[in-house]
C-alpha cells in the first residue's frame, strides 16, 4: 500500500476531512434599528392614552351657532362658564337644543324637560343648594329677539346658580 505523505489512512483522506476545522463562532449581535424605536413607540402611545383620558371632551354642538360680538368692558370671563356642565344652543331660527335633543317652537318643551332632568340628576349627586351648577346659553347673533328672554323666563325656574350668555368679544 502506498504511504502518502500525511499519516492518516487513505480513506481519510478526502480534501474535506484534511481540511482545518473551522471554529463555528457566532457573529456578534447587530443591534438593528427597529430595537430601539420599539420603546420610544410605547412611549407615543402611552403618551397618547393619557391625554385622550385627561382632554374634556365636549359633545358635538346640534347646530353651528355664531355668537354675537360684545364690548369688552361689558362681558364678563366665559372661560369657566365654557367649562360648565350645562349648556344650551340658542339658533339663527329660534331652535333650541341641548345634548342631543333640540327643538323648535312647540317641541322646545322636550329640550327644557331633558336640561330639567340632567339638572334634577346632577342635584341628585351634588348639594345643588351650596353650589348650584352654571348653565351656558350659546345664542346665535342671528337668533330672533324675543327667543332670548322666553328661553331666559324658562330656565330661570329650574334652580342654576347663574346663566351666561356666550359671546365673541371684541
Amino acid at each position: 500500500m502506498p504511504q502518502s505523505s500525511s499519516t492518516r489512512p487513505a480513506h481519510l483522506q478526502h480534501p474535506s476531512l484534511t481540511s482545518r476545522p473551522t471554529l463555528l463562532s457566532r457573529p456578534a449581535p447587530r443591534r438593528s434599528a427597529e430595537a430601539g424605536l420599539l420603546p420610544m413607540i410605547n412611549v407615543v402611545f402611552l403618551l397618547l392614552i393619557f391625554f385622550l383620558i385627561a382632554a374634556r371632551l365636549t359633545p358635538p354642538e346640534a347646530f353651528p351657532v355664531t355668537l354675537p360680538d360684545a364690548t369688552a368692558s361689558g362681558t364678563s370671563d366665559n372661560g369657566a362658564a365654557a367649562e360648565g356642565r350645562f349648556t344650551l344652543q340658542l339658533g339663527a331660527d329660534g331652535a333650541v337644543a341641548y345634548r342631543t335633543t333640540q327643538g323648535l317652537g312647540p317641541q322646545i318643551g322636550v329640550v327644557l324637560a331633558a336640561l330639567r332632568s340632567d339638572h334634577a340628576a346632577w342635584c341628585s349627586t351634588l348639594n345643588c343648594g351650596s353650589t348650584p351648577p352654571d348653565l351656558l346659553i350659546r345664542a346665535d347673533a342671528r337668533a330672533p329677539a324675543r327667543a332670548l328672554p322666553a328661553l331666559m323666563r324658562a330656565v330661570a325656574e329650574m334652580g342654576f346658580g347663574t346663566v351666561s350668555l356666550a359671546v365673541v368679544p371684541r
